[in-house]
C-alpha cells in the first residue's frame, strides 16, 4: 500500500478539522442575526417623568465682620496728650477719643494771624483811599483819571492779599483742629496702641499703628465665596442660615443684600455679603461661620432618581420604554440631591424610564412587562 506524502497527510487533516469545526457552530449569518436581536428583558420597574423644581442647599465658609471699620491716625505729626477711650470701649459718633498737641503748630498760627491783621489794615487804608478819591472825581477836573485807576488797583491787589492771607490762617486752623480725633460712627474701640506722651503721625509717618481702631458691631457683615457654577441660584434677600462654633446649638438668620457682580480672578468665585443683627454683640467680628446657602431653581424641569441614569462610555442617558422597547435617550446633567436629579434632554412628561438602568438593558431591546413605581423622593438635600 502506498503511503501518502507529507504535504498530502496535512491537507487532509486540516480538511477534517474545518468541517468538524462547522458542524459544531452555529454559520457565521446565524451569529450576526443573535448579535442584532438583543435579549428581552424580564418584568422592569419604571417611573413616570414629571418637571418640578429640585430644593436644595450648599454648606460654604463664611466670615463675620465688623459693618464698619475704621483705623485712626493722627494727621499731622504731634504728641498724644490725652486718650479718653480704651479697648472696648463704646462710643458714639462725634464723642472726642484723642487729644494730641504740636506746640510749633501755635505759633504758626499766630503768624498767620498776625499777617492776617497786618494785610486787613493796609486793605482798609487804601480802600478807603479810594473811595475819597472817587468822590472827589465827581467834581469835574479835581482827579485824573490816572490816578483814580492807580488807587483802584492798589485797592484790589490788597485785598488779594488779604484773601491769601485769610486762607492761610484758615488752613492752619483746620489743621490743629486734627488735633483732636472723633469717633466717625457708633461703636467699640477694639484696639489701642498708643499712650500719653507717644509721638505720633500719618500712616508710615511717625506711626505704623493707628493709634486706635474702631469697629460697628451692633450690625455685622457675613461675606462668603460663592464658587461660579452655583452663582445663578441666588437671588437677593434669600434667607440664609448659619452657625458658629461658639454657639453651635444656636442658628442665625441672615438675608443676601449684597453680591459683587464679577469674580475674583484667583478662585473663580462672587463675594457675596449678608448684614446681621447683632444688638446684643453676642457674635463678634471675625468669627467663622458654617453657612446654609439654599439654591431655589428658577425653572421647573425634569427630575428623576439618580438611579435612572447611566454613565458609560457611550455616553450619559436615560432607558425609555416606548411601546415595550428600551430606548437610550441621551440627556446632560444638572444637580443633584438626596437621590434626585435634573435631567436635559428628548424627553417629554409622562414618559416611562427604566428606574434602575443599566448598560444592561440593550437600545432596542424587548421588555415584556413594566411596573409603574409609586415612589417618591424627597427633594431637599445639603452639599458640602
Amino acid at each position: 500500500m502506498n503511503k501518502l506524502s507529507h504535504p498530502a497527510l496535512v491537507l487532509s487533516i486540516g480538511l477534517i478539522a474545518i468541517t468538524a469545526t462547522y458542524s459544531c457552530n452555529p454559520t457565521h449569518g446565524e451569529e450576526e442575526k443573535a448579535k442584532a436581536a438583543p435579549a428581552p428583558v424580564a418584568a422592569t420597574e419604571v417611573i413616570s417623568v414629571q418637571k418640578g423644581k429640585l430644593s436644595s442647599s450648599l454648606k460654604l465658609p463664611g466670615e463675620l465682620l465688623a459693618f464698619q471699620q475704621v483705623d485712626l491716625y493722627a494727621k499731622v505729626s504731634s504728641f498724644v496728650k490725652k486718650i479718653n477711650v480704651d479697648i472696648g470701649t463704646e462710643v458714639t459718633a462725634g464723642q472726642l477719643l484723642v487729644t494730641m498737641e504740636a506746640p510749633e503748630m501755635n505759633a504758626q498760627l499766630a503768624a498767620a494771624e498776625s499777617r492776617l491783621k497786618s494785610l486787613e489794615a493796609l486793605y482798609i487804608a487804601s480802600k478807603a483811599n479810594y473811595d475819597r478819591l472817587y468822590e472827589t472825581s465827581k467834581t469835574p477836573g479835581t482827579i485824573s483819571p490816572n490816578d483814580l485807576d492807580q488807587a483802584m488797583a492798589k485797592r484790589n491787589s490788597d485785598n488779594a492779599q488779604l484773601e491769601a492771607a485769610k486762607a492761610a490762617y484758615r488752613e492752619i486752623a483746620d489743621t490743629r483742629n486734627y488735633l483732636e480725633i472723633r469717633a466717625p460712627f457708633n461703636g467699640v474701640i477694639t484696639a489701642r496702641n498708643a499712650h500719653p506722651g507717644a509721638y505720633v503721625g500719618p500712616s508710615g509717618k511717625g506711626s505704623e499703628f493707628p493709634i486706635i481702631t474702631l469697629q460697628e458691631q451692633k450690625k455685622l457683615r457675613l461675606v462668603l465665596a460663592v464658587p461660579e457654577a452655583y452663582i445663578s441660584y441666588l437671588g437677593k434677600q434669600s434667607a440664609v442660615n448659619f452657625t458658629v462654633k461658639a454657639f453651635n446649638n444656636q442658628q442665625f438668620t441672615a438675608h443676601i443684600n449684597r453680591q459683587a457682580g464679577a469674580l475674583d480672578t484667583r478662585l473663580r468665585s462672587q463675594r457675596t455679603e449678608m448684614d446681621v443683627a447683632n444688638n446684643d454683640k453676642k457674635l463678634l467680628p471675625g468669627m467663622i461661620a458654617e453657612v446654609q446657602l439654599p439654591l431655589s431653581a428658577s425653572d421647573s424641569t425634569f427630575i428623576v432618581p439618580t438611579t435612572a441614569v447611566v454613565n458609560s462610555t457611550q455616553g450619559v442617558f436615560v432607558i425609555r420604554v416606548n411601546n415595550n422597547k428600551a430606548e437610550w435617550v441621551s440627556i446632560s446633567k444638572g444637580r443633584e440631591a438626596n437621590g434626585q436629579i435634573e435631567v436635559y434632554g428628548n424627553l417629554s412628561n409622562g414618559d416611562h424610564l427604566v428606574k434602575a438602568a443599566t448598560e444592561e438593558v440593550r437600545n432596542g431591546s424587548e421588555i415584556r412587562e413594566t411596573k409603574l413605581s409609586t415612589a417618591t423622593t424627597d427633594s431637599t438635600a445639603t452639599k458640602k
